[in-house]
């Protein structure tokens, strides 16, 4: 199964364009959509998720018309928004099972059984009689990727899933997500490049509403391997670096600041450096923000 965007546009009422002639092709596995912002990726998301129109285009999920048939979507759809906000007085397992008589599940033997699979899962079955008011961040993520895979959903959308995550945390998020992708399509909406390179097999970059970047990340970053060069400078040097260079990204360290340009041929003072999908992620921007100027 596969889920296909074809010409897909937003505008909002008060101008601002979201979404513009956006088509996009994702198949089983974990796809990750990455942008800025305000790229237009939240937009996008709920639009999937059958929660706003589009102005234009389609969308499908291998038979099924998401823009038409959304009763039938939210059925095999499970959804982690960029804000999930839980009961902080309900336990984790009583909230999951009022989830699952929504999701359908009516009979309480077969809703019991499911809730206490979900919660071992997802590494939450020892506090499952605590209050979801008293979980870390990264607990309530968890516990809503519980929710999201109720029902056996064959599409699940994450968005933004690991900001404000501690380190820890994220790697067992990382870890849960990369399970759940084997077999379901995930799309990864976020603004933060590790998320991305540590767990897609394919990627989109948007920025102002349109797909500026599509394919496998490491058929992205072969294609800016040897153009990446660095430098470091002082931080009073940084405008003239800008004015004759492509600087794609700066990093202050130690009271000095390094400087990563995009160019074909080696500059003057630079050295090379391997490409990262940051690299990719900032040059594939800045070459876009070129362009629009």
């Amino acid at each position: 199964m596969e889920l296909r965007i074809e010409s897909l546009s937003k505008t909002y009422p008060n101008g601002v364009q979201a979404l513009q002639n956006v088509s996009l092709t994702v198949p089983t596995g974990m796809f990750g959509l990455l942008g800025p912002n305000g790229a237009g990726k939240s937009t996008l998301m709920r639009t999937i998720a059958t929660l706003q129109e589009a102005d234009s285009g389609s969308i499908t999920l291998g038979s099924l018309d998401v823009l038409k048939q959304k009763d039938h979507v939210r059925r095999v759809l499970g959804y982690l928004p960029q804000e999930f906000g839980v009961y902080p007085r309900i336990s984790a397992e009583s909230m999951l099972d009022h989830f699952a008589i929504l999701k359908g599940i009516q009979n309480r033997k077969e809703r019991k059984e499911v809730v206490g699979a979900l919660l071992r899962r997802t590494n939450l079955h020892e506090v499952r009689k605590q209050n979801l008011g008293t979980f870390s961040g990264g607990m309530r993520q968890r516990f809503g990727i519980a929710q999201a895979l109720l029902g056996n959903p064959k599409l699940i959308i994450v968005d933004e899933p690991t900001a404000g995550l501690d380190p820890g945390e994220r790697v067992r998020f990382h870890n849960l997500l990369a399970e759940i992708g084997e077999n379901v399509i995930v799309i990864l909406s976020t603004h933060i490049v590790e998320d991305v390179s540590d767990l897609c097999s394919r990627m989109a970059i948007i920025s102002h509403g349109r797909v500026l970047a599509e394919g496998d990340p490491a058929e992205e970053l072969r294609n800016v391997e040897g153009k990446i060069w660095r430098r470091m400078i002082a931080k009073g040097d940084l405008a003239a670096i800008q004015q004759d260079h492509a600087v794609i990204t700066t990093k202050l360290v130690a009271g000095k600041t390094i400087v990563h340009v995009y160019s074909d041929e080696q500059p003057n003072g630079f050295e090379p450096v391997s490409a990262s999908l940051e690299d990719v992620y900032f040059s594939t921007l800045h070459h876009a923000e070129e362009k629009a100027a």
